[in-house]
């Protein structure tokens, strides 16, 4: 068993090699297991935050552990220019899962990897240049997903980055009927936009969406890598009835192992020339296994019902609060945002010392995305501890390992 460095080590260690790209909080993670996490002095988290929305099934899942480690001795890596059948199993499940029309996948490593592909897609199904992306939206951070993402500080510092991308304001349909024109490969939009604060659109939005690319011979490309499972069903745009025609996914997909999907329909997958995209790692038997054990579990133990259940009791829980520091309560089962009326910085450190994390969503949003495994009573406690934060309690009452 590896011994656990002391925190100075830990920190001190990453602080020295690491390039200072994240803003780092004072605790090293070394341990999970379902909804809860153990820095390296052995002080309990509730888990809020599932590494950015990654651990939809918690910590250490007993079925996607011994997946995993069956798998791990068995065939680590084959490359998608082979046949393989721990890839085979999980493109089976998943396509029992989604929508018929998505047919086709790719296989990536991460959420990012699955955008870039879904524009290169995109553009070469079309023959066009241009896509039409929303403002607040939020796509990955490599240089071809950055054109999609609408926030300056991730834009800027690379600037110029590609032609043709534009954005308008998110839920205006009118806006994005003047933007999408006969040049345009792809409207891309969140279902529910994730980093820009939690915002669903309204009920109209996404079948105007669709009906806009349709009209114009544009494609729909559906980012669901941050709400995918989250929202009580498999996909957040199933509750609009809508059906795009490339969906992206990754986060929770293999419950914290690398992996990213796009989806397609077999008229884009037609027109995708073979050897236009590719890459060595994905579809790996490992993190295949890992996503079929995932999904099967998430079917299998009524994780969707439980999302959408306990999401709302957070939420009622929140709204009843009636806190004066707190201007709205916005989300979909569990992915919660709670804007406040000053910045959610000092917030987020109140209940980072008083054993939740969780994160942000712009400057003034507290964002929850907790493993599904979340319970109602833990989602009490964690609302009484919102509320001391906000009100502006000592953290002195702290509750142990066992949170109790």
């Amino acid at each position: 068993m590896s011994t656990i460095l002391e925190l100075p080590s830990i920190t001190e260690t990453e602080d020295a090699h690491l390039i200072g790209l994240y803003a780092k909080r004072e605790i090293a993670l070394v341990r999970g297991q379902g909804t809860r996490l153990w820095d390296s002095a052995g002080r309990e988290y509730l888990d809020l935050y599932s590494n950015y929305g990654v651990n939809i099934l918690g910590h250490a899942h007993p079925a996607v552990g011994a997946a995993i480690k069956e798998q791990v001795d068995i065939l680590t890596n084959c490359h998608s220019s082979f046949y393989n059948d721990a890839r085979a199993r999980f493109l089976t499940v998943l396509g029992e899962m989604t929508p018929p029309a998505l047919s086709r996948a790719f296989l990536s490593s991460s959420g990012a990897e699955a955008i870039e592909a879904a524009l290169k897609f995109a553009r070469v199904a079309t023959g066009r240049p241009k896509v039409v992306a929303a403002k607040r939206g939020y796509h990955g951070r490599t240089l071809g997903a950055l054109n999609a993402t609408a926030e300056k500080k991730y834009r800027d510092p690379f600037l110029p980055l590609m032609e043709g991308f534009s954005h308008v304001a998110y839920d205006d349909i009118d806006a994005l009927g003047a933007a999408v024109d006969e040049q345009t490969s792809a409207i891309i939009l969140e279902p529910i936009q994730g980093e820009g604060g939690i915002y669903a659109p309204s009920d109209d939005y996404l079948p105007a969406a669709l009906e806009i690319a349709r009209r114009t011979g544009a494609l729909l490309i559906l980012d669901e890598i941050q709400s995918a499972f989250r929202t009580g069903a498999l996909f957040a745009c199933e509750g609009s009835g809508v059906t795009p025609d490339i969906l992206c996914v990754s986060k929770g997909i293999a419950n914290g192992f690398p992996l990213g999907v796009t989806l397609v329909t077999e008229e884009v997958a037609a027109r995708i020339p073979a050897g236009g995209h590719g890459t060595t790692f994905g579809g790996n038997p490992l993190a295949c296994a890992a996503g079929t054990a995932t999904l099967t579990a998430l079917r299998e133990e009524g994780r969707f019902e439980q999302a959408d259940r306990v999401g709302t009791h957070f939420m009622e829980q929140l709204r009843a609060l009636n806190h004066p520091k707190i201007r709205d309560v916005r989300g979909r089962g569990l992915m919660i945002g709670v804007e406040l009326r000053e910045r959610a910085t000092k917030h987020l450190r109140g209940l980072q010392e008083r054993g939740i994390i969780c994160l942000s969503a712009g400057a003034t949003t507290l964002r929850f995305l907790p493993p599904l495994l979340l319970t109602e009573a833990e989602v009490d406690r964690a609302v009484a501890t919102i509320d001391e934060v906000l009100t502006g309690g000592p953290a002195a009452g702290r509750r142990d390992e066992t949170g109790a």
